[in-house]
C-alpha cells in the first residue's frame, strides 16, 4: 500500500514533544482562510471532523484528518508533515507555545503510486 502521509524527522521531535506534555494528540488540515491553511494539532478529543471529512493516515500513531473539500482537491497529492520556526497566523494549534507551526508539502502521486493508494477513513 502506498501512504498518503509522511512526517519529517524535525516534525516527529515536536510531536514527541507534545505528546509528552498534552498525551494523546490528533491533527486537522482544513481547507479554509488563516489558520485552516495550515495543519492544526489538538489534544485529542479537542476537535471534532465534520461528516465527510477524510482521515487520511496517522501521523506517529494519531490520526490525521483533511476537510471533505480539501481532500477531494488534494485526493491525489502525498502529505509531508513538516514544522517551521515561527508562529502561524492564529495560534490554535498546539505547537504555537514552542515558536512552531505545523507545515504541509504536496507532492502529487506517480502512476505506480495511484494503483495502490491506501484507503482513508471518512468521518460519520
Amino acid at each position: 500500500m502506498t501512504s498518503r502521509l509522511a512526517i519529517t524527522d524535525a516534525a516527529r521531535q515536536v510531536v514527541e514533544d507534545l505528546k509528552e506534555k498534552h498525551g494523546p494528540l490528533m491533527f486537522y488540515q482544513a481547507g479554509g482562510c488563516c489558520e485552516g491553511t495550515q495543519p492544526q494539532c489538538f489534544e485529542k478529543g479537542g476537535f471534532f471532523p465534520r461528516m465527510n471529512d477524510a482521515m487520511i493516515g496517522l501521523v506517529e500513531g494519531y490520526e490525521f484528518w483533511v476537510d471533505r473539500d480539501l481532500f477531494e482537491y488534494w485526493q491525489y497529492s502525498h502529505f509531508t508533515l513538516d514544522v517551521l520556526d515561527g508562529f502561524g497566523p492564529g495560534g490554535f494549534s498546539l505547537e504555537t507555545p514552542l515558536g512552531k507551526t505545523f507545515t504541509i508539502h504536496y507532492r502529487l502521486f506517480n502512476e505506480n503510486e495511484l494503483k495502490n493508494l491506501s484507503p482513508i477513513i471518512r468521518a460519520n
